[in-house]
Order: C-alpha cells, then structure tokens, then sequence
C-alpha cells in the first residue's frame, strides 16, 4: 500500500510537458509508419501506373478515344481514361510525387 501511494506521488510531481511530449512523439511515429507503408504501396503502383502510361500513348487508346467521340460508348460509362487532360494531368502529377518522394 504504501508503494502504491509513493508512486502515485510521484506520478503527480511529473511536469505536464513530459506527457505532452510523449504523445507528440507517439503521434509523430504512428504517422512516419503510415506514411512509408503508403509511399511503398505507391511506388508498389507503379507498375500499373506505366500500364496506363502505354495504353495511353497506343493506338488502342487512339482508337478508344474516336469510339468515344463517335457516340458509340454508353453515355453512362466512366471515361475519364478517354480525356487526354486527365491521364496527362496524373502522369505529371504522379512524376512530381515519385521525385519528391525518391524513385
């Protein structure tokens, strides 16, 4: 009992800064966890990422993109790989974010 009593003494003497602190720091390595998992699954991505790059520059997409100004692809069907701003945008985007983040 007496133990008990002398450790929460000294629990209450410790400055308030030193928790703070502490939580600081076990927030600032949960989030540099998170972060390099999620930089290794984008850099993981890449590959796939050059995939869009090859199919974009191909004749198919070519192709793909004329069906679509013709009219013969459902109105409803998503085409955001059939606007050449959008897959242009993303390639460049995506070559920033591999250079700030290291091939």
């Amino acid at each position: 009992m007496k133990n008990r009593f002398k450790n929460r003494l000294a629990a209450e003497s410790v400055p308030q800064r030193i928790y703070q602190m502490e939580a600081i720091l076990d927030a600032a390595v949960q989030k540099m966890d998170a972060l390099e998992k999620k930089i290794g699954e984008y850099k993981e991505y890449q590959a796939k990422i050059a995939e869009l790059e090859a199919y974009y520059t191909s004749q198919q997409w070519k192709e793909d993109f004329a069906m679509d100004e013709e009219g013969k692809l459902p109105t409803r069907l998503k085409r955001g790989v059939l606007s050449e701003d959008g897959i242009y945008n993303m390639l460049e985007r995506n070559k920033e974010l591999m250079n700030r983040i290291g091939k």
